[in-house]
């Protein structure tokens, strides 16, 4: 088994690591005190190919490998998370739900924009009385007068705000249950599309997440993506993904709490010696740092799977449920080593612990990713 990265990863991750210091953390603070979308720390994301990572050569995107995603991701999320979850959901999500699905129009239209960056792409899947069972959801799309009409909405989106198009799900057939659902483009501006007011979020501050909504929205009958009814299905390819990327976001907001604890245990003094001389703390530090890393194998181990064409699901989800529960727990322990510095704003470490709950949560939640591995075990047996 080979655990080094090839000369070409260890160069993107390196780039990555290099934007994350230079251009995120202690900057991003600004934005995260204010609810503020950083547009232009982005827009730098674009020329650096972060915002067409899985986009292929052809179409203007940078085509790389999953393990090199991975790596990307988990960088820009240790440097901030807001920023790490908007590069991600652009890729994982909008850009790479078109690139599987689209037809070789659609993907000539709207990939080169999204891979350069010109504008970033939302995924509309979730809502608000469908969450983890995504196959209630009830926004409708109608044939009428040869286009689609799409009524509903959609909740929790990123990007809703700010993204140019959005990638929806809508229930085609009634009747057919999950192979009812097709996916459709909605581009921004399409009459009777808007975005509702971004969420006030415990975390994740300078991220954009809003409702989507559609009134009657208007679109040609090319606009479907992929076959009629084959949009749950679709969902669930691209959220294998999706799974892989978050648990990518919360290896790096973990590593951030690591490396925020261990700077804080070097500078801070009590009772004549340093916190790191603490034989207590080394211990939570060793404890919390020894479990990111496991998270970070797993994760690395589906992104390789993925690559090489072997079934990732089930990998996806351990890695995504370990990750993201390791990384709640590296935040905790790291805010707890803080102490009272660690609960006010002066310190990355708020943010940071603030920002992790969003891992267990996001793109199926740890209870739904212990089901499909429970799942996948029991039918194995």
């Amino acid at each position: 088994m080979d655990f080094e990265l090839t000369p070409e990863q260890a160069a993107i991750r390196a780039a990555a690591r290099d934007f994350a210091d230079a251009e995120l953390g202690d900057k991003i603070a600004p934005f995260d005190a204010a609810s503020r979308f950083p547009h232009e720390i982005v827009a730098k994301l674009g020329p650096l190919g972060f915002l067409g990572v899985l986009v292929p050569e052809e179409y203007g995107g940078a085509g790389l490998d999953y393990v090199s995603y991975a790596l990307i991701v988990e960088e820009l999320n240790r440097g901030d998370a807001s920023v790490g979850i908007t590069m991600w959901a652009h890729n994982s999500l909008g850009a790479n739900h078109i690139n599987l699905f689209g037809s070789p129009a659609q993907k000539r239209e709207w990939l080169p924009r999204l891979a350069r960056g010109e504008i970033l792409g939302a995924w509309g899947l979730t809502e608000p009385g469908s969450g983890s069972d995504a196959a209630a959801l009830v926004t409708r799309a109608e044939l009428r007068d040869g286009g689609w009409v799409l009524n509903g909405s959609k909740a929790f989106i990123t990007n809703a705000s700010v993204g140019g198009v959005a990638v929806v799900m809508a229930r085609t057939d009634p009747e057919k249950k999950s192979k009812g659902i097709s996916a459709f483009l909605v581009p921004r501006g399409t009459r009777g599309f808007s975005a509702g007011t971004p969420y006030k979020k415990l975390g994740l501050h300078a991220s954009d997440t809003a409702e989507l909504i559609f009134e009657d929205v208007r679109l040609p009958a090319d606009a479907i993506l992929g076959e009629r009814g084959q949009g749950f299905v679709q969902a669930m390819q691209v959220l294998e993904g999706g799974r892989i990327a978050m648990a990518a976001m919360a290896v790096g907001i973990g590593q951030a709490a690591v490396d925020q604890a261990a700077k804080y245990m070097k500078q801070r003094s009590a009772f004549g010696q340093t916190l790191a001389e603490f034989n207590g703390l080394q211990g939570m530090l060793a404890e919390i740092a020894t479990e990111v890393e496991v998270g970070r194998l797993l994760t690395l181990r589906a992104a390789w799977l993925k690559d090489n064409g072997q079934p990732a699901m089930h990998a996806a989800a351990k890695a995504k449920v370990f990750a993201s529960e390791a990384c709640m727990k590296a935040a905790t322990k790291a805010v707890q080593i803080h102490g009272g510095a660690g609960y006010i704003t002066e310190f990355p470490v708020e943010r940071i612990f603030r920002d992790a709950k969003l891992t267990e949560i996001g793109e199926g939640t740890s209870e739904i990713q212990r089901m499909v591995i429970a799942r996948e075990i029991l039918r194995a047996t």
